[in-house]
């Protein structure tokens, strides 16, 4: 008889319903890219492109006056 019951909740007992890691990352990436294009679209500039965009003027510069400490030499 316990055999019997253990079967049926069994058979009745449904498995939680959680994403799985590969629909959540489809699902991330997605969204990543939607607001990415929406940014280009209205020609905002990402923060993150900002970032890059200062380190570089930084590193033009460093360069610009290690080349002429070189060149006053």
């Amino acid at each position: 008889m316990f055999i019997v019951a253990l079967l049926i909740i069994a058979k009745l007992w449904k498995e939680p319903k959680c994403p799985l890691t590969d629909e959540w990352i489809k699902k991330m990436w997605y969204i990543h890219t939607v607001e990415y294009y929406s940014a280009i679209k209205k020609n905002e500039i990402l923060p993150f492109a900002m970032t890059g965009i200062e380190l570089e003027s930084i590193m033009l510069s460093e360069m610009k006056s290690s080349q002429i400490k070189i060149n006053a030499i």
